[in-house]
């Protein structure tokens, strides 16, 4: 399965205004993280996060990619990468396990023969809305956090105006985020 795994402002917003390379999270974004000072923990927090990183390979999209300093070519155990990017400059070689791919089939379609019968992991507004469009997102898996960013770049912006029906499989609460689970029902 494709499966978004983000963090997420009540307000909706992934990110704080003004994110760029040298401030990837945007003024005030880094809050959306304070949940993973649980990930060790055996309370919801760890058990997501452990879900997470049980994931056999992963789809982002190429600001998320940009912004993260290309996870330094690892986003967790060596797991495929794959890009989604409007272009590929020939000179650009990605780091470590990472592709870029211009088509979000083919990126779709790569990542989930890679992972096997593992999970696919998508980050990135960019990315979740573009599989969102194509019929190929699964599930999602948010985590809302009890903050209001007020302004930034919101996850669900940008998709086409239509209903997208959910079905919540799982609400889990920690001390500060609660974790919500959806189902894309076809």
């Amino acid at each position: 399965m494709i499966v978004l795994y983000m963090t997420m402002s009540l307000d909706g917003f992934v990110v704080g205004p003004d994110d760029s390379r040298e401030e990837p999270m945007g003024r005030g974004g880094f809050r959306l993280f304070n949940w993973l000072d649980d990930r060790a923990s055996d309370g919801p927090s760890g058990q997501v996060y452990r879900e997470a990183m049980s994931t056999g390979a992963l789809i982002a999209g190429r600001r998320t990619f940009e912004h993260a300093g290309r996870w330094q070519g690892d986003h967790h155990d060596g797991v495929p990468m794959f890009i989604l990017t409007h272009k590929v400059d020939e000179d650009d070689v990605p780091p470590g396990s990472a592709h870029f791919v211009t088509d979000v089939a083919e990126a779709a379609a790569r990542a989930k023969a890679a992972a096997g019968d593992r999970n696919v992991m998508v980050h990135g507004a960019g990315a979740a809305q573009a599989l969102l469009r194509a019929g190929l997102l699964d599930e999602l898996e948010l985590h809302v956090v009890n903050v209001l960013l007020g302004q930034g770049r919101r996850l669900f912006d940008n998709l086409p105006a239509e209903y997208i029906e959910l079905e919540q499989v799982r609400q889990l609460v920690d001390r500060d985020v609660t974790h919500l689970h959806y189902r894309v029902v076809r």
